[in-house]
């Protein structure tokens, strides 16, 4: 059973990416499909350098793709740039816009994934710069956050086995995306978006500093950037 449709009208919601990333690309410049194709062609890219800077935008239609606005380039690095393994509603094969309701809420998400990649290495006493981008939604997406039995294990802290297989099932559906309990701060909330189109009025805002100092939880500090950088 799919799960109930929630109209949501949410502006501000809330994400964080490495600050490494950068916040304009090839996307912003070109106006259609045609246009980069143009462009790779003359440029002669190799298969190496699309995937570097497209990742698997050809898995996308064209007719889904964001293109020649600002942001461009960071609503599309969401979908064409998925993580290995995917996220809690995508698997690696294709990326969605992960955003929550609340600044608070992002934080708790992103520290506990960036902890787990440096656990991983055995690392933790570093530093990493995040970058904040608020987005807009105005769309009917699916809704897991009530109290419906089989949304437990879509909740999964450990495993993202049962909310990948509805992902790709609501996908496939023409889903617009998923409305869910953040599993890493209690009561937050977040969305997975599934169409780029539906990322609105997006703009950086704040950048943050994560600093690990031998411990799973960073201290996190607001950063003041020059105004000319």
């Amino acid at each position: 059973m799919k799960p109930p449709i929630t109209p949501i009208h949410q502006v501000d919601t809330h994400r964080l990416i490495p600050s490494r990333y950068p916040p304009f690309g090839i996307l912003d410049a070109v106006s259609s499909p045609e246009d980069l194709e143009m462009i790779v062609e003359l440029e002669g890219w190799t298969n190496d350098r699309i995937s570097a800077e497209l990742g698997v935008v050809q898995r996308i239609p064209p007719s889904e793709w964001v293109l020649g606005r600002p942001q461009a380039s960071v609503i599309m690095a969401a979908f064409c740039h998925p993580r290995p393994g995917g996220g809690r509603f995508n698997d690696q094969s294709r990326g969605a816009w992960y955003a929550a309701f609340t600044l608070e809420t992002a934080h708790a998400e992103c520290v506990f994934h960036r902890t787990a990649e440096l656990e991983e290495i055995g690392v933790l006493e570093t530093r990493v710069e995040m970058r904040q981008y608020l987005a807009d939604f105005a769309a009917d997406f699916h809704d897991v956050r009530g109290d419906d039995p089989s949304f437990a294990e879509l909740h999964d802290p450990g495993s993202y086995e049962a909310s990948q297989k509805l992902g790709r099932e609501l996908l496939a559906s023409a889903s617009n995306g998923i409305i869910y309990r953040s599993v890493r701060r209690l009561g937050g909330e977040c969305l997975a978006c599934f169409r780029p189109r539906l990322v609105s009025n997006v703009r950086p805002a704040a950048h943050f500093e994560y600093r690990w100092e031998g411990h799973r939880e960073p201290t996190i500090q607001e950063l003041t950037l020059d105004p000319g950088c």
